[in-house]
């Protein structure tokens, strides 16, 4: 009998503490008190996976190995290890029976007996029960922490800022990074220069060889945007700064329709929530000329300039590379449908650039509007597509 282990942890926190060697060392143990030995390849480890989704890589490739019949008994802590909703504990030992395979938990042991499955269910609703109410009291917890002005809204701190190794999440442990605050200060006396833009920015941080945040040589306008628009800059940290909305549209045309992630909207200033001060590293005067330009840069942005009109604007994809494309006119007046990845980017090496020529937007138009017309004259064509 070929006999296989599964074993998760849920947090980062548990591998690091090593819970997971021990459910090991504990399932060892037991196999070799019946004769056996565990060899690498039947050990099957999630190591921070949550138990609440079946979405586990150790898992999968457990569930693959049953299928193809190389596994007939499937060794477990506790039931909790194997998943901690019902319908998911439900759903794997259903398939694993299907499969021909044994389950065996060694702190709640189950035999082919109704009493056993109802008690099985019962430990799997009070599982996810448990896991409702902790996730549940976390989350209040963190709010009444954030509202008394205890806690950091994020993890690790902005650009510019340290956190104490000891307090991380700690508003009395963040201290000024000298050289980042530097850049921080430079970057805002820059953009409030009357001809800068963000472009110019990264190319100017670029030159001086200044890595972006995330370590990268150039530094994206989403980047600069972001810390241009960051209120901690100014010693005061909010949160409730951005509100979740549906997805609008898909990227390209060309993409698989499915399920489109839903996307974030900026809240307005007087529905933010005030948790805690930080040592300031521009003023509030700054900060607000600031803002006032890059909401002027917004409404004069190509993307939100609706003054030509385009049949398929948003609609088109290139028929090089399958990216989208953005729709731009002239100054002689003619307009074009153009694949974004055609403008050469500061980070993008000079191979990742697309050559497929510009559409004239005005034949493309002509052209489709035409087959639009003829499909609406001869309803019937549709379904022979």
């Amino acid at each position: 009998m070929t006999t296989a282990i599964y074993v998760r942890v849920s947090t980062d926190r548990q591998a690091l503490t090593h819970t997971i060697d021990q459910q090991i060392e504990r399932l060892r143990a037991h196999l070799k008190g019946e004769g056996q030995e565990l060899r690498c390849e039947q050990i099957f480890r999630d190591d921070g996976y949550s138990g609440a989704t079946l979405n586990r890589p150790g898992l999968d490739r457990l569930r693959d190995q049953l299928r193809e019949g190389a596994i007939d008994r499937v060794l477990i802590v506790s039931p909790d290890r194997l998943a901690r909703n019902y319908v998911h504990q439900m759903v794997l030992l259903e398939e694993f029976e299907r499969s021909g395979c044994q389950v065996h938990f060694l702190d709640q042991p189950i035999r082919q007996d109704p009493h056993d499955h109802l008690l099985l269910q019962i430990r799997g609703a009070v599982a996810e029960y448990e896991r409702t109410l902790i996730a549940e009291r976390m989350r209040r917890g963190r709010q009444m922490k954030l509202r008394a002005g205890l806690l950091l809204p994020w993890p690790t701190p902005p650009y510019g800022y340290r956190a104490h190794p000891d307090r991380p999440r700690a508003p009395a442990g963040v201290q000024i990074e000298p050289t980042e605050g530097a850049v921080i200060q430079e970057v805002f006396r820059r953009y409030a220069q009357d001809h800068e833009t963000l472009v110019g920015l990264s190319q100017y941080l670029l030159q001086l060889g200044i890595q972006s945040p995330r370590g990268k040589r150039c530094w994206s306008s989403a980047t600069l945007r972001g810390l241009l628009s960051n209120p901690a800059y100014t010693g005061n940290v909010y949160v409730d700064r951005q509100r979740l909305r549906p997805a609008r549209r898909r990227r390209s045309a060309t993409h698989p329709i499915g399920k489109p992630a839903a996307g974030r909207d900026p809240a307005p200033p007087e529905a933010w929530t005030f948790v805690s001060t930080l040592p300031a590293l521009v003023s509030q005067a700054d900060f607000d000329d600031v803002q006032a330009k890059l909401g002027l840069n917004q409404q004069r942005a190509s993307r939100n300039h609706k003054v030509h009109a385009y049949l398929l604007r948003a609609l088109v994809s290139c028929g090089r590379c399958q990216a989208a494309c953005t729709a731009l006119t002239s100054s002689s007046g003619h307009s074009y449908y153009r694949c974004w990845r055609a403008v050469q980017r500061l980070e993008a090496p000079s191979d990742a650039r697309c050559h497929a020529r510009y559409s004239p937007a005005d034949q493309l138009d002509a052209l489709v509007w035409q087959d639009l017309c003829a499909l609406l004259a001869h309803p019937e064509w549709i379904g022979y597509a």
